[in-house]
């Protein structure tokens, strides 16, 4: 079985070739779209796999908390579909977290903020959308990774 670092690196070859082979065409802007989206889909797969793992769950537990089926975590996970919003709401819950998109450059931050345990027990709000952003080692973490991601493909 190939791990989920050698599926990535699998994928990031393939999709670099298939990018140096274009030229400045229309066509090479639709392989353009195509890498943003993929790498869209995988950040939010490995965004997903991360807080699963730090949460020390299952495939499994987090599919049964978040109302899916265990195959359909694995294929998130390996950036192999794209969520709606209405699951990505389910996977934050199941996850225990806030889910944040930031637009950075011309790629998007994906990340799932871990709740406060404090606010939780509390009953506050969890925090806004403004503070969801704010920068933490998993969130700096990750955007290294997908720099060094956009940086591998082109």
């Amino acid at each position: 079985m190939v791990s989920h670092a050698q599926w990535k690196l699998a994928r990031d070859r393939k999709v670099a070739e298939s990018i140096s082979e274009g030229e400045d065409s229309a066509e090479s802007a639709e392989r353009v779209r195509r890498r943003l989206e993929l790498d869209l889909a995988w950040d939010l797969g490995q965004a997903v796999y991360d807080r699963r793992t730090a949460l020390g769950l299952a495939q499994t537990e987090l599919a049964r908390r978040a109302r899916m089926s265990q195959p359909q975590v694995s294929k998130l996970e390996l950036g192999g579909s794209m969520p709606t919003v209405p699951l990505l709401a389910r996977l934050a819950r199941a996850l225990d977290a806030d889910f944040s998109l930031t637009p950075l450059g011309e790629g998007v931050r994906v990340s799932f903020i871990p709740h406060d345990p404090a606010r939780t027990e509390a009953g506050t709000e969890p925090p806004s959308s403004e503070h969801a952003s704010a920068s933490t080692p998993e969130a700096e973490a990750e955007a290294d990774a997908s720099a060094e991601r956009t940086a591998a493909t082109g």
